[in-house]
């Protein structure tokens, strides 16, 4: 930007080309990136630009207002305001349409990029391979084992554990029961007679009488 033209012919064109009201801070916002101008510089070049009567000044509020000089643009009639009208709602349409194909398109691509490529699953394919004659070799080493348990000896298991918990059961109630009867004599509570005579409980050793 030239000191002789202080950005106004590129200010000027921007507002004809828009042909919508913009202050003075828009225009800075929407051109100062691309052409480096600066806040003062625009103010001074839309006040010069309203002042020769191209562009046109109104007051909104406490705020300054600059539109394009409408006298420069041709009288449009109700026909063709009816034509530009359905232009952009026809417009509007296609461009909604585009905005949900490209989510459509952008879903998909998201899909294909989180999927395996023919690689990664073939390797995917020979780890698994790879696993599954593991398991097939450990389960061929149980078969060939000689020291099974047979159906005999699982039972004897079984019923043998039934007795040692019945008769785990019973002693606890009996020694229950010879606890309560010497409480009733005892000064002291039953936690302070079971430190003194050194029985620890199921329940201080933390262990649970299975069910049968």
């Amino acid at each position: 930007m030239s000191k002789k033209d202080n950005g106004a012919p590129l200010i000027l064109a921007y507002l004809n080309e828009k042909n919508r009201p913009y202050s003075a801070q828009d225009v800075f916002c929407n051109l100062q990136k691309q052409h480096g101008f600066g806040k003062t510089a625009v103010v001074k070049a839309m006040e010069l630009l309203s002042l020769e009567g191209k562009i046109t000044e109104k007051m909104y509020g406490k705020q300054k207002i600059y539109f394009a000089n409408q006298s420069q643009f041709k009288n449009v009639s109700e026909e063709e305001l009816k034509a530009m009208n359905s232009q952009i709602s026809q417009l509007t349409a296609e461009a909604q349409a585009l905005t949900h194909s490209c989510r459509q398109l952008d879903a998909k691509l998201k899909e294909l990029s989180s999927s395996l490529t023919t690689e990664e699953m073939m390797s995917e394919v020979r780890e698994l391979k790879a696993e599954c004659s593991g398991y097939a070799a450990r389960l061929e080493k149980i078969k060939s084992a000689t020291n099974h348990v047979t159906p005999e000896e699982k039972e004897k298991v079984y019923k043998d554990r039934d007795v040692y918990v019945k008769e785990w059961k019973k002693r606890k109630r009996l020694a229950s029961d010879m606890v309560n009867a010497i409480l009733e004599g005892y000064p002291k509570s039953k936690k302070q007679f079971l430190e003194e005579v050194g029985v620890e409980t199921d329940e201080d050793c933390k262990v649970v009488v299975p069910t049968t």
